[in-house]
């Protein structure tokens, strides 16, 4: 069976009968390493073809698909076509032509990539490496029909599909070969993973992947040519999984359990995106941790969209719900502001002094932190007509409170059936990712009843290659600093952007610390540090210091975590804590430098780690 983007579930809900029956045929009649995308935009221009049709060993086809009858076409030439309808005579583009202007819209773009074109030395020097095509297909017109009328003199037959070509059990192998026909010129095609992900990086700019999670929101407002002349030697994009998963989202409640680094937050903002192309009523986006609320507002507010789409972490959003309806907020101090400011919110939507259903749409990052009240009430703000709703959780990543494990079902979100699960971690090398897993081994031996629908999943490598993680000890912790400040100048002397190095601290002291000695030696850095979260990515490169907690859903090349010997402190619960660094780990995308300047449980446990995986890694 081929595979369809977006899925089956999605795409026969927004067919007509006639595109339903024709996508169902590739569905079943194509083999697996067909790629399928119906009614998907393409290129920097987003036209829209019916289906776009992609074979590692045939090439590219564009097909419009006509669910017309015979009898309503009342004139056709090379140009337009005249068809009857119930509001009289309408005249439409010549579907045919369509198609190809479609193709070679696409094809401009891949032949713009010399990695597309065959080299010079190769008899077809110069040429896109596949071959490409164009068709029609018309689900409810007869070959017999579209003879008698005469048709093939303005539409050539091998470009044309009729209804009798694609019955139900029609057999696999002719209906392949009505594709094949398509195409004007064929050659040995034999496309390899990269070469594939190429064509989906230039076909899709949707689905490009930047320097971090969010490069889908890089290519805003680059025309054509500008991305024509920036193409990379590499290339990364969405997997085939999490493309699919993101444009079959689909309206009702959605839920995606992701382990770290594998797409969650970017599939949230694709789907942001989607969201934000019709109008309605607002988007809300949830999260627990202010840096990635700040973070997600800020790429949000670069593409555009970022007044149709609001962002807030849950307790911002709470205050500002109490603020627009002018009603009091509780005068308690420290932690009981923020549990008392829940309840008067939800005591307040109760009483219908807060409206609900005041959100068309509502997504949720980071929904391993949130307490089943919230749940309850982030349901009902929810508009009923449209009750979208995105919830992504992990939670081996659940650090802020003790867990009180409840089920999806409880809280009002309709899970069973609507869950996918992402396994595979993009961000980490596979070095990083198996010390953070050996290190936190017990975090995924805590199976959940059940009921609570959130088991932990535990990540697994998706083979990217790279540095072991480094640990070093010093005399002092001074001497820790000078050591800490020389790998960051290490780093920058490589061209590494100063934006994609971090410090994540467990201690206020450190980071008090960490911010004199980064200023002592001119290195310009930023703080993520109560309010100052917003401003972590400013215009100017800097070193980003972040406390361990507000570092989820953050990525960067390369992460230093000094002082591992303060963990864990004294009066925590150490699973808690392993937890914790865990999540620290998995931001490093490439290099991860940990220190210390004493011996801990915490720093035995990451050496035995570091040794495990060498030694596993180098039986392998």
């Amino acid at each position: 069976m081929a595979r369809m983007l977006p899925d089956r579930a999605e795409f026969l809900s927004r067919k007509t009968p006639g595109e339903r029956r024709f996508a169902l045929r590739l569905e079943e009649k194509l083999d697996d390493e067909y790629l399928v995308w119906l009614n998907v935009p393409v290129g920097p221009a987003q036209v829209e073809p019916d289906c776009l049709i992609l074979s590692p060993f045939r090439g590219l086809i564009a097909l419009e698909v006509r669910d017309w009858k015979i009898d309503q076409i009342e004139s056709f030439d090379r140009h337009s076509v005249s068809i009857k309808t119930d509001k009289g005579l309408s005249h439409v583009a010549n579907p045919l032509a369509q198609s190809r202007q479609y193709a070679e819209k696409i094809i401009r773009l891949l032949e713009a990539d010399p990695e597309l074109r065959f080299p010079a030395s190769h008899q077809f020097g110069g040429k896109l490496i596949l071959p490409w095509a164009h068709g029609l297909v018309f689900p409810n017109i007869k070959r017999e029909q579209f003879l008698a009328n005469e048709l093939d003199v303005i539409l050539p037959a091998h470009l044309v599909i009729c209804q009798d070509e694609m019955p139900e059990d029609c057999d696999p192998q002719r209906f392949q070969e009505r594709l094949w026909a398509m195409f004007a010129q064929t050659f040995p095609c034999h496309l390899s993973l990269p070469e594939i992900d190429r064509i989906r990086w230039h076909v899709f700019p949707e689905v490009r992947l930047g320097g971090e999670q969010f490069g889908l929101f890089g290519t805003a407002n680059v025309g054509e040519a500008a991305q024509a002349m920036a193409i990379p030697d590499l290339v990364r994009v969405m997997d085939l999984q999490q493309e699919a998963l993101a444009r079959s989202l689909g309206s009702g409640h959605r839920v995606i359990h992701g382990v770290a680094g594998s797409g969650k937050t970017m599939i949230l903002g694709f789907r942001c995106q989607q969201l934000a192309a019709t109008p309605g009523k607002p988007i809300l986006v949830l999260c627990y941790n202010k840096t990635l609320a700040s973070r997600l507002q800020q790429l949000l507010a670069e593409r555009g969209i970022d007044e149709r789409v609001q962002v807030l972490n849950f307790h911002a959003w709470c205050l500002s719900m109490l603020n627009a309806y002018g009603l009091p907020k509780p005068q308690s101090q420290g932690e009981a502001f923020f549990s008392d400011l829940v309840d008067a919110v939800i005591k307040a939507v109760d009483q219908r002094a807060i409206p609900r259903g005041q959100y068309r749409a509502i997504l949720i990052d980071e929904g391993h932190d949130f307490e089943a009240p919230w749940m309850r009430l982030i349901v009902q703000m929810l508009d009923p007509a449209t009750n979208d709703l995105l919830l992504l959780y992990d939670d081996a990543q659940s650090v802020y409170q003790p867990k009180q494990r409840f089920s999806l079902s409880s809280v009002g979100i309709e899970a069973r059936g609507r869950t996918t699960i992402l396994r595979l971690n993009y961000r980490n090398t596979m070095e990083v990712l198996a010390t953070a897993k050996s290190f936190a081994e017990g975090v995924f031996e805590d199976e959940p009843d059940a009921d609570t629908e959130m088991p932990i999943i535990a990540p697994e490598s998706a083979g990217r290659r790279g540095a072991f993680p480094s640990l070093v000890r010093y005399d002092t912790a001074g001497d820790e600093t000078l050591g800490m400040i020389q790998v960051i100048r290490d780093a920058m002397a490589s061209g590494l952007s100063v934006d994609q190095i971090a410090i994540l601290y467990r201690l206020d002291s450190q980071a008090d610390h960490f911010s004199e000695a980064l200023a002592q030696s001119g290195l310009a850095f930023t703080r993520a540090q109560g309010e100052d979260k917003a401003s972590l990515y400013g215009s100017k490169p800097t070193v980003k210091l972040v406390s361990m907690q507000s570092c989820k859903g953050l990525e960067f090349e390369v992460v230093l975590i000094p002082g591992l010997c303060n963990m864990p402190p004294a009066g925590t619960d150490e699973h808690d804590e392993a937890r914790l660094l865990y999540v620290a780990m998995t931001r490093a995308t490439e290099r991860l430098h940990m220190s210390y300047s004493r011996e801990s449980v915490f720093t035995q446990r990451v050496r035995n780690a570091i040794r495990d995986v060498q030694a596993s890694l180098q039986r392998h």
